[in-house]
Formats: structure tokens, C-alpha cells, sequence
């Protein structure tokens, strides 16, 4: 009897890790072209054009764009307008953060910082925002509040951005996969 109460909370965490790895999806090497690598997870697919411009307007079309099945929560790869002179990425990083305080209602800062993924340091926000609803407007009545991971590489003349986003009320299921897709990332 001694020996069973000694094996059940042992059996109990083998099963709890069990089915949290089993909830996480299973990710896939996707060459976004011959200088970049993305790891996506499995039945994600690309997003069309009419896709990305309703969710995320911008003039520069994304480099590579991948949302889940049920179209909500997105993964893209773009070139950033903001070119750096060198790749000072602490300095780089307060120009980042303070962009994305100044595009939200509220950011909560999840972590924040400059790590180094395959040789090449990227500087990273994990942070959950909030943008408030206009009442005078249809359609954007309600405020939108959204779990963001967000990584920048500096290069030469341009700056590459990776940017996951889910809405706040998934953050618990996508969180770990976030940040596995951007620890996944190469770049030659």
C-alpha cells in the first residue's frame, strides 16, 4: 500500500505533462523565401491578399502571411519601413517599444529584451494590448484586446519583423507555440 501512494503523484504529473504536449500543435518547416525559414504550426495555411488587408492594414504587402483554420489567430513575416543605420539593437529596441506603446490604447509588457536565435540577435515584445472601441462608429463599437509576440531582426537597410497575434482570450492555448515558432526561426 506504502509503495502505490508513493507512485501515484509520480504517475499524476507524467499525465498532466502528457496532455499539455499533446495540446500543443505540431510545427512545419516553411521556406518564406531563399533567405528565410518559419516553422508553422501543422493545417495552418497562407492568407490571401483580402485577408491581411482587412486585419492588418498596411502599404507593404507581408512577405509571408499564415493564419489557423478558424482565421484567428495569425503568424506573418514583413519588412519593416524603419531602416537602421547599423544594428545597435538596444537602442533599436527602445524605438520599438515606444512605437508599439504609442499604436495601442494599453500594453500590458509580458517580457521584453534582445536574444540571440541562430546566431542572430533579435529583439522581442510579448505583450498583451487593447485597443478601445469608437461608440460613434459601426463595427468597431468594442475594444479589441489581443496577446502579441512580436521579434525584429536588424540587417543592412532593413529590418525584418515576425509577429504572432491571437485574440487575449486564447493567450493560454497559444502562448507556448508562439514562442517556439520564434525560437524556430532562421535567417541567412
Amino acid at each position: 500500500m506504502l509503495k502505490i501512494k508513493s507512485v501515484v503523484p509520480n504517475v499524476l504529473v507524467v499525465l498532466v505533462l502528457t496532455c499539455l504536449a499533446a495540446d500543443k500543435p505540431k510545427l512545419v518547416k516553411v521556406k518564406v523565401n531563399e533567405n528565410i525559414t518559419v516553422s508553422i504550426p501543422q493545417g495552418w495555411r497562407p492568407m490571401d491578399a483580402m485577408d491581411f488587408t482587412q486585419r492588418y492594414p498596411s502599404v507593404r504587402a507581408p512577405l509571408a502571411a499564415y493564419t489557423n483554420e478558424e482565421r484567428v489567430v495569425d503568424f506573418s513575416v514583413n519588412i519593416s519601413a524603419t531602416q537602421w543605420p547599423d544594428t545597435n539593437a538596444e537602442l533599436a529596441a527602445q524605438f520599438f517599444k515606444a512605437s508599439l506603446l504609442n499604436t495601442f490604447d494599453r500594453v500590458e509588457m509580458i517580457q521584453e529584451g534582445v536574444q540571440e536565435i541562430n546566431k542572430k540577435k533579435f529583439i522581442y515584445f510579448e505583450f498583451e494590448s487593447r485597443v478601445n472601441g469608437n461608440r460613434q462608429q459601426e463595427g468597431f463599437q468594442d475594444a479589441v484586446v489581443r496577446y502579441t509576440y512580436i521579434q525584429y531582426l536588424l540587417q543592412p537597410g532593413k529590418t525584418l519583423v515576425f509577429s504572432f497575434n491571437c485574440p487575449k482570450r486564447m493567450k493560454e492555448q497559444w502562448q507556448a507555440t508562439a514562442r517556439d515558432m520564434m525560437k524556430a526561426v532562421k535567417v541567412k
